[in-house]
């Protein structure tokens, strides 16, 4: 049954969470400014300061929450697996907090003289069913098409993508890196002294490295950036950051900046790459005093 199967992880990227928070709360105020105009009971307002006052805490307290329960979402994604039917329950608890709030707001602050607590209960879910649930669904069927998307890119390449125009049978015994995809397969074959660094893009890896004629190249794979780097555990590829991992041979120059070292490659079209505190050490360790690769400047 779908339902208990494991939501897709891409589903649970940062940014994707982040898209679906801002879409959401950019749909809900499209649909109340439509909403408000045919409603005898919405108490929503911009005019008057007081109920301007009201509306701007309840907006202010909605993104909050779901912002909240997205970074937890984000973060409990460590610690199990999320089926389908633990997110569309986490997605239906959002709603029912957010229109729960709305209630609380109307019967202590509005004091409406004719409803009850269930008719505006229920009436705001409704609401907030739309209002939020709608854009949740568009976001996921988004997210899904550009995954598709970027699966279909890297299944169009050709079986193994390398940086050599043509790669002779007797050249077996020639020493590469080989990058595989989630499922295992050879994706990319690359002599060491042509790939320069590995970026992480969520889900996927960006692989930048130079062709036979020098043109610097990237390949998107679908592969964890920390599996490459237990992969290649004390070899050249080296962790400078959270988001790359660099070729420790390519690197023309550390230099120390005010907010911490950057790695140069020497080539005009790669940045600088930052090091954060937590690879400082480990980058540092290459470069000793036997070491003939570099030179560290300071400011």
């Amino acid at each position: 049954m779908i339902l208990n199967k494991k939501l897709p992880a891409f589903l649970l990227g940062k940014y994707q969470l982040i898209g679906t928070v801002t879409f959401s709360v950019l749909f809900a105020l499209v649909f109340l400014n439509i909403y408000i105009p045919f409603s005898d009971t919405a108490w929503f307002g911009l005019g008057d300061s007081v109920m301007f006052a009201l509306t701007l805490a309840y907006a202010t307290a909605a993104i909050l929450t779901l912002s909240f329960s997205r970074v937890l979402m984000y973060k409990t994604k460590k610690y199990f697996e999320m089926p389908f039917w633990t997110y569309i329950l986490w997605c239906c608890c959002e709603i029912i907090t957010v229109c729960a709030f709305y209630t609380w707001m109307t019967l202590n602050l509005t004091a409406p003289m004719d409803e009850g607590w269930w008719d505006i209960f229920s009436r705001s879910l409704l609401y907030g069913a739309i209002a939020i649930g709608v854009p949740y669904i568009i976001s996921g069927m988004y997210f899904t098409i550009i995954d598709k998307n970027n699966t279909i890119r890297v299944m169009n390449y050709e079986n193994v993508v390398t940086d050599e125009a043509d790669v002779p049978k007797t050249t077996g015994a020639k020493k590469k890196i080989t990058l595989f995809d989630n499922s295992g397969t050879l994706k990319l074959s690359l002599s060491p002294e042509n790939l320069y660094y590995i970026e992480s893009d969520d889900n996927y890896i960006k692989v930048w490295y130079t062709d036979t004629k020098g043109e610097l190249k990237q390949y998107m794979l679908r592969c964890r950036l920390k599996t490459v780097e237990e992969s290649f555990k004390g070899s050249g590829l080296v962790r400078c950051n959270r988001k790359y991992i660099v070729n420790i041979k390519k690197v023309a120059m550390l230099r120390k900046e005010s907010e911490g070292y950057v790695l140069d490659l020497g080539n005009e079209a790669i940045p600088p790459l930052p090091v954060t505190k937590t690879y400082t050490d480990i980058i540092l360790s290459h470069f000793t005093d036997e070491s003939p690769l570099l030179e560290v400047l300071e400011d």
